[in-house]
């Protein structure tokens, strides 16, 4: 198996630099963060603050109704000395299913009926919240900034249309393990929350978990192209394969363009 090396410190200031030049390039100072108490939005809020100053960054958490480990959240905003604020999503969520009758056994005559989907259901929570970061962060003229890694990026474990937009990515070229790995390189972080298990907060599992995979095995495919299991491997290839689109502009039909 080939030898990788990450520098986390090398990769922690020169994420710092990006973030910095980015903001001169296209003209903004603030930044829009969802806090979620897991390690990379906490990684992420840490850059944008030693990149843009803590008065210039804007963490916003989240919760779905309840949420158990908000203070989680609240202990990264504090920590990092940021702006914070607590948009509750539970009652949007709520009226979203109360319009389309998913709780009716019928739909009106002649319209179709919306089956109650679980899936579906979890991921509600991220489209409603980056609806809610959008607004904040329009509204603020400031810039979202996104929070998801490439180990999850690679197996599409995250939603369309939800933690995928953003106006930059911080994290999208770092594997999980490499997010972890900066983390513990500022002093400024908690440490239990660089190493917190992550979970999606809705499922009440971890994330491993709902994978099957580890991101220890996800981080070897990325980086070394095999996790040194070849069932492991087949099996975060169909998950690459089959979420790729996840990761791309939508596919525009042009029926002007000749078949080649």
């Amino acid at each position: 198996m080939a030898e990788y090396r990450f520098d986390a410190a090398k990769a922690r200031d020169r994420m710092v630099e990006e973030i910095r030049k980015l903001a001169e390039q296209q003209g903004f100072s603030k930044v829009v963060i969802g806090i979620s108490g897991g390690k990379d939005s906490t990684v992420t809020a840490a850059l944008c603050a030693r990149a843009l100053g803590k008065e210039n960054v804007y963490g916003v958490m989240l919760p779905d109704g309840e949420q158990k480990d908000i203070s989680d959240s609240r202990k990264v905003c504090e920590a990092l000395g940021i702006r914070r604020r607590t948009v509750n999503i539970g009652a949007i969520h709520a009226a979203l299913k109360a319009v389309t009758d998913q709780n009716e056994p019928t739909a009106k005559e002649g319209e179709f009926s919306v089956p109650y989907s679980r899936e579906s259901d979890i991921n509600v929570g991220p489209r409603l919240r980056m609806t809610t970061l959008r607004y904040i962060a329009q509204a603020l003229g400031a810039r979202l900034a996104g929070t998801g890694n490439l180990s999850e990026l690679t197996v599409g474990y995250c939603t369309k249309d939800g933690d995928t937009s953003c106006d930059f990515s911080v994290l999208g070229a770092l594997t999980s393990v490499e997010v972890v790995e900066i983390g513990l390189t500022i002093d400024e972080l908690p440490r239990e929350l660089v190493v917190k298990t992550p979970t999606d907060g809705l499922s009440g599992k971890s994330d491993e978990e709902r994978l099957g995979i580890s991101y220890q095995d996800i981080h070897k495919y990325v980086r070394l192209g095999t996790c040194g299991d070849a069932e492991t491997d087949e099996k975060i290839r169909r998950k690459e394969r089959a979420n790729m689109h996840k990761r791309r502009m939508p596919v525009v039909l042009n029926p002007l363009k000749e078949d080649e």
